[in-house]
């Protein structure tokens, strides 16, 4: 399979799996609701094709000539009145019912690691609704699913500048999050393997509160963490869902959720944290020149 389709393209991961088809000598079609951000990339105009993923008319013939779909479509942040099962489900299956009748041979979903058993909250509700209809499709398939992205751990990173990161409940919970890259490059090498599902993870585990001591660590300040008792994560929880939108809190509630339960998969990858803070922290050292 050379052909690849990639659905969401524009997107923290869209991105580095665009790269990665293009490092490893695969003929690259990406679907995007503006091209703006892939020609900046370097992407050539001819692989782009500006599409309405929510009309399936705007999706026909997209796929032609397509061996795979990768997909990693669904909302970050909630804009123009749209659920997650508008798009986090919907439009990624209107792409998929595109690709069955373009004869596509596998498609490729990114998910999220136990999100199977989250259903509960709202975006993993969705995108486990799309898993479901995935399976049904009669399609060969793969669905990914990645413990967090360095990006997330970025939160923390944030609030040690302020001078303080606040955790709830004791700080053990353990999560190897993975770089954007090391996660695209797994997902590439997946599309001529027969696995149904990948669970990824990064190559290096920590607890909510190594986490926080390695942001403060590359800030080179003191470690100043606050332990809130997870009750009060409760109570957020359960006030948010009756008084809060879903696009208000949505990312809430699934960041509240996911701080709750270990999130170890098996490791890939070579990227640290601590590259990726020191990283970041060069970067606002600049802007702040």
């Amino acid at each position: 399979m050379k052909n690849i389709a990639v659905v969401g393209a524009t997107g923290y991961l869209g991105v580095f799996i665009c790269q990665s088809l293009r490092e490893q000598g695969y003929k690259v079609r990406c679907l995007a609701r503006s091209e703006k951000k892939l020609i900046d990339e370097g992407i050539s105009p001819e692989s782009i094709r500006v599409v309405d993923f929510t009309s399936p008319s705007s999706l026909e013939g997209q796929l032609v000539d397509i061996d795979c779909v990768i997909s990693c479509l669904g909302i970050t942040r909630q804009k123009d009145g749209l659920s997650y099962m508008d798009v986090d489900y919907q439009c990624n299956a209107n792409v998929l019912d595109e690709a069955v009748r373009a004869d596509v041979k596998k498609f490729i979903y990114v998910s999220v690691f136990r999100g199977e058993l989250l259903k509960d909250v709202d975006l993993c509700n969705a995108k486990e609704h799309f898993v479901d209809y995935l399976k049904q499709s009669g399609l060969a398939h793969c669905v990914v699913r990645p413990t967090g992205f360095f990006s997330d751990m970025q939160e923390f990173l944030d609030m040690a500048r302020k001078g303080r990161v606040y955790l709830f409940g004791d700080g053990s919970k353990k999560l190897n999050p993975i770089h954007g890259k090391d996660l695209a490059d797994v997902i590439v090498d997946s599309i001529n393997k027969g696995e149904a599902v990948m669970e990824v993870g990064g190559p290096q585990v920590f607890s909510h509160k190594e986490i926080s001591e390695l942001a403060f660590d590359s800030l080179g300040i003191n470690h100043k963490t606050a332990l809130i008792p997870d009750c009060f994560r409760r109570l957020v929880l359960w006030a948010g869902k009756r008084l809060l939108s879903e696009s208000t809190f949505g990312p809430v509630e699934f960041f509240l959720t996911v701080m709750a339960h270990d999130m170890v998969a098996p490791s890939h990858g070579h990227r640290t944290l601590a590259e990726y803070f020191e990283q970041l922290n060069t970067k606002s050292a600049e802007i702040n020149l």
